[in-house]
């Protein structure tokens, strides 16, 4: 080999080499910002990551919210109707918390079963629902919401929509 070539393919390795090096440290750094999401059904059957970072999400439960008096600290539970995950969190609540209400808590599970949230996320229009949550309600994606689209979806061919929705308010 003559020591052009040589220099050549100490180059391009010593290229690879170093492309090689800075993939897996981009690939290393995504991994440990990837935060996976969880329904309280999913936690209970032991498929959460133990001792990672997770987010849970579902429906506060009515009657479960408790705040310790003289703190900051408010005991909850999630659920998606069929399994709850009491949720431990200190710090201010968002102002759109509340029971029977949509949220995403960010933090991790303890061994005894308490999620314990360092994130409270509650941002939400009246017909919020977390992910996954429509399957526990027994609800397609596609339903419609509002009775005058409902009223839309019944009419004949040929009504235009405006005309379902005055024919609705009669």
């Amino acid at each position: 080999m003559t020591p052009t070539r040589r220099r050549r393919l100490l180059l391009v390795l010593g290229i690879l080499a170093g492309v090689s090096i800075a993939g897996g440290l981009a690939l290393s750094a995504f991994r440990q910002n990837v935060t996976f999401y969880f329904v309280p059904t999913q936690v209970a059957e032991g498929r959460a990551p133990a001792g990672e970072s997770f987010r849970l999400g579902g429906m506060v439960a009515k009657g479960s919210v408790h705040r310790t008096p003289g703190s900051m600290q408010v005991r909850f539970e999630v659920t998606d109707f069929k399994h709850q995950i009491p949720v431990e969190y200190t710090g201010v609540l968002p102002d759109l918390f509340r029971e029977n209400s949509g949220v995403i808590v960010h933090g991790k599970l303890l061994p005894d079963g308490v999620f314990l949230a360092n994130q409270v996320l509650a941002k939400h229009d009246q017909n919020y629902r977390p992910p996954g949550i429509h399957q526990a309600w027994g609800i397609d994606h596609g339903d419609p919401r509002d009775p005058a689209l409902e009223a839309h979806a019944a009419t004949p061919a040929g009504h235009s929509a405006i005309e379902a929705a005055t024919e609705y308010a009669k």
